[in-house]
C-alpha cells in the first residue's frame, strides 16, 4: 500500500525539559516548512494535546531559539494519558484538525505515549529522544545529556576552588535518576576521587580509603560525585554514615534541576538538529512508527518500540576509569 502523503503535523516535547529539545523544534519545523508541509506546535506535551492547545508555526516562529535552553513549546508530565479514553480523544483532535503525524520530543515515557498512539488509533508517530538522563534504549545519545554534565562539571570546578581553600570533601550530587551515564561522565571528566553509583551499595570503607590514601600523599581536598538515585538527598545519609563510622566530614552540594538549563552545547545543538531534520524526512519517506536514534555515531530512524524503556547502558562500559585515576 502506498504510504499517505504527509501534508500537516504536529510537534511537542513531553516530560522534563532538556537543553536542546528547542533545536530539534526548530529543525522540525523549519524541514517541514521546506517541503510544504504544515505544522502546529502543541503546548505543554500531552497535556496540551487532549486540550487542544495548538498553534501553527512557520520559519518564523522559530527564530532565534537555537541557543535557549528549555523548550518554546513548553513541556508537563500528564498521567492523564495513561487512560485510553484519553489517548482515543488526542487521536480525535489530531484527525478533526487534518494532522497527519506526530513528532514527539522526550524520554521513554513520551515514547510510549506515541507508541500508544499509532498501536490503538493508528497515528503516525516519530520519536526523538529528549532527556538529560541519557537513559532511553536503543540509542547511544539523548538530547540535553552533554549541557547537563557540562554544567555540572563547571560547578565542581568551582567547588573544588573552596574545597582546597577549606581542606575539605565534598559529596557532589548530580541528578540522573535510574541512570548513571551522568554521575559516570562528570565524574571522569572533572577528576573526582570517586563516583558513587545508584544501584551500587555503597562502599564506605573504599570510600574512605580513597580518600585517606589522597591525604598521605598531600591532597587536602577531594571531590565525590554522588548520582542521585531514585530521589534526591542521598548525598546526606552518606555523609552521615562517612562522619560517624568513619570520621570524613564532609560537605553535601546538590546541584539539582541547574543541570536542566542554560543554553544548550554544540553536541546538543547538532544532535537536537539532525534528529529533527531526519524525523521529518522519515516521515516524508513512508516511516509511520520510529524514533531517531545515534547508534555507532550515526544517526538513523530506528523501530520506536526499540525505545520505549529506560535503559543504564550508555556510560556503564566507563565506571571503573574514575576510580583507576584517582591514585
Amino acid at each position: 500500500m502506498k504510504a499517505k502523503k504527509i501534508k500537516t503535523i504536529a510537534v511537542l516535547t513531553s516530560g522534563g525539559d532538556s537543553p536542546g529539545m528547542n533545536c530539534a523544534i526548530r529543525s522540525v519545523v523549519r524541514t517541514a516548512v521546506g517541503n510544504g508541509i504544515k505544522v502546529y506546535g502543541i503546548k505543554r506535551g500531552y497535556t496540551g494535546l487532549i486540550n487542544n492547545n495548538f498553534q501553527e508555526m512557520n520559519a518564523s516562529s522559530v527564530g532565534n531559539i537555537i541557543q535557549r535552553g528549555g523548550t518554546i513549546l513548553q513541556s508537563s508530565r500528564c498521567p492523564e494519558f495513561r487512560e485510553k479514553k484519553n489517548r482515543e480523544k488526542a487521536a480525535q483532535i489530531l484527525e478533526d484538525r487534518g494532522i497527519d503525524a506526530l513528532i514527539v520530543i522526550g524520554g521513554d515515557g513520551s515514547f510510549k505515549g506515541a507508541s500508544a498512539l499509532k498501536q490503538e488509533f493508528n497515528v503516525p508517530v516519530i520519536g526523538i529522544p529528549g532527556t538529560i538522563d541519557n537513559d532511553i534504549s536503543g540509542t547511544d545519545y539523548t538530547i540535553g545529556f552533554d549541557t547537563a554534565v557540562q554544567t555540572a562539571i563547571e560547578a565542581i570546578d568551582k567547588i573544588r576552588d573552596t574545597a582546597a581553600s577549606n581542606e575539605r570533601t565534598f559529596l557532589i550530587e548530580v541528578m540522573g535518576a535510574k541512570s548513571s551515564s551522568i554521575a559516570v561522565k562528570v565524574g571522569i571528566c572533572s577528576g573526582a576521587e570517586h563516583v558513587l553509583l545508584n544501584k551500587d551499595q555503597v562502599d564506605y570503607k573504599k570510600v574512605s580509603d580513597t580518600v585517606r590514601k589522597g591525604i598521605r600523599r598531600g591532597k587536602n581536598s577531594s571531590i565525590l560525585v554522588v548520582a542521585e538515585g531514585e530521589k534526591p538527598g542521598r548525598s546526606y545519609e552518606i555523609s552521615q554514615e562517612l562522619a560517624e563510622k568513619y570520621d570524613i566530614n564532609s560537605k553535601v552540594c546538590i546541584l539539582g534541576h541547574i543541570q536542566r538549563g542554560g543554553s544548550p552545547a554544540a553536541n546538543d545543538r547538532f544532535y537536537g538538529t539532525t534528529m529533527g531534520q531526519l524525523a521529518v524526512e522519515s516521515l516524508i519517506n513512508g516511516e509511520t512508527e520510529g524514533a531517531i536514534v545515534v547508534r555507532a555515531q550515526k544517526i538513523l530512524c530506528a523501530p520506536l518500540l526499540d525505545c520505549n524503556k529506560k535503559s543504564d547502558h550508555a556510560m556503564r562500559e566507563f565506571v571503573g576509569i574514575a576510580e583507576t585515576l584517582s591514585i
